[in-house]
């Protein structure tokens, strides 16, 4: 009984992560068709560096760009569900783990989470 709990949880998480980057993949491919319907006809000039504005270098930016249907948003935005599909799935795992009463993963996932979530607040 413990065994196949144990692997339904394994099947949801690999279910989850299947989906987690196609949905990502689908995102960002739509926002490269954006980008080339929006500006496909303009020449890029390399002779000079221009550094990307905060639309699309802040969460903010490129959520509000995505919803505005700005490519590079959409882009970013595609690049964010990807970064969040393993943090989903190890917050699943802490869930399942917890259920399943399995205190040894469970303290296991939850050290990985820790980790993640602090290597995206600490700042140097």
């Amino acid at each position: 009984m413990a065994q196949d709990r144990e692997h339904g949880l394994e099947q949801a998480m690999g279910r989850m992560l299947q989906i987690g980057v196609t949905v990502a993949a689908l995102v960002v491919l739509a926002g490269g068709i954006l980008y080339l319907l929006q500006s496909g006809g303009s020449k890029p000039d390399y002779g000079h560096f221009v550094s990307a504005s905060p639309a699309v270098t802040t969460v903010s930016g490129i959520v509000s760009g995505a919803m505005h249907m700005d490519a590079r948003g959409v882009i970013g935005f595609g690049i964010l569900l990807l970064i969040a599909t393993p943090i989903c799935r190890v917050i699943f795992g802490v869930v399942g783990f917890a259920m399943l009463r399995d205190r040894l993963y469970t303290a296991i996932s939850a050290a990985v989470l820790i980790i993640l979530l602090y290597s995206f607040v600490a700042r140097r």
